[in-house]
């Protein structure tokens, strides 16, 4: 039940680097234990958090760039992102030359029409200067949030892409513990934060990182597992919207799925987390048998 306290164990003395795999095996160990707490307790975790509201949006992350997928395969796919109930979806940029992504952006808005939400993440791919003509090119089409600009380290590019576009901002994904995100905040680098559960620390340095994003009246979307983000983002006052990764979500090459069940999305594009103690699912048994032990 010592939340606190163990993470606090576990971080003091940090003997391996303030960020990376030690942090990432933390960030497990700690999710594991809030689980535990909401089975001990009875509660679901989104209900320890605080239980702010009972659904979230979503968002479904896709667009990535493969090997025979023009412009019309892309807006295939985006149809069937939004006939999932989504009223938002994601696609990459800064893989292609600028105009050519341009054009996929354009294509992506004609296809989702004017009320659906749509993101462009580029994955740390630009120079700050590079991002700032991107940005203001795309600018037209309605970004809801230009992810992820320049490397993760590039602070103060971040902020100058800020200020030169009317698009927010968002990234986080790979930055680290609350300081990381302190970094974020003081340097003015984002409109929205992205924390990652399972790298950054762990739901009880989450929740630190989404108190920190609120005092700057920042809102908070997660990147990355969706099962776990949408207990965080419905037990905090500051979430934004979750991402889903659609297919994604499931087995993967062709393997039997981690996860019983998928997290569904409802008519009005929300997701609802499980009501079910702790985290509100187990690894199928499946799944579990097909993983080989690790002989020590």
């Amino acid at each position: 039940m010592n939340v606190e306290r163990i993470w606090h164990a576990l971080w003091v003395p940090k003997l391996v680097g303030r960020r990376g795999t030690e942090t990432r095996v933390i960030a497990g160990i700690d999710i594991a234990i809030w689980d535990l707490v909401g089975k001990i307790t009875g509660q679901p975790v989104h209900r320890l958090l605080g239980g702010f509201r009972d659904s979230v949006p979503v968002y479904v992350a896709g667009g990535y760039y493969e090997d025979g997928k023009g412009l019309d395969e892309l807006a295939e796919e985006m149809r069937g992102n939004i006939a999932t109930g989504a009223r938002a979806v994601k696609m990459k940029i800064g893989g292609e030359p600028q105009a050519a992504d341009v054009d996929r952006v354009r294509v992506v808005r004609e296809t989702i029409g004017p009320d659906v939400k749509l993101m462009v993440d580029a994955n740390n791919a630009y120079r700050f200067h590079e991002a700032i003509q991107t940005a203001q090119r795309i600018e037209p089409y309605d970004i809801f949030w230009f992810e992820e600009p320049c490397a993760p380290d590039d602070y103060e590019g971040h902020a100058k892409v800020a200020a030169a576009t009317s698009i927010p901002v968002a990234t986080g994904e790979n930055e680290y513990t609350r300081y990381g995100f302190r970094n974020l905040i003081q340097h003015g680098s984002a409109a929205i934060l992205q924390p990652d559960a399972h790298i950054m620390g762990g739901i009880t340095e989450f929740r630190k990182v989404a108190d920190l994003a609120a005092t700057h009246h920042l809102p908070i979307a997660p990147h990355g597992n969706a099962f776990l983000h949408v207990h965080l983002l419905c037990g905090l006052p500051n979430g934004l919207i979750l991402e889903y990764g659609g297919g994604h979500m499931r087995g993967v090459g062709g393997g039997p799925s981690a996860w019983p069940r998928e997290l569904v999305i409802d008519a009005d594009g929300m997701a609802v987390p499980p009501d079910e103690p702790g985290l509100g699912f187990s690894f199928s048994p499946e799944f579990l048998d097909s993983i080989e032990p690790h002989r020590v």
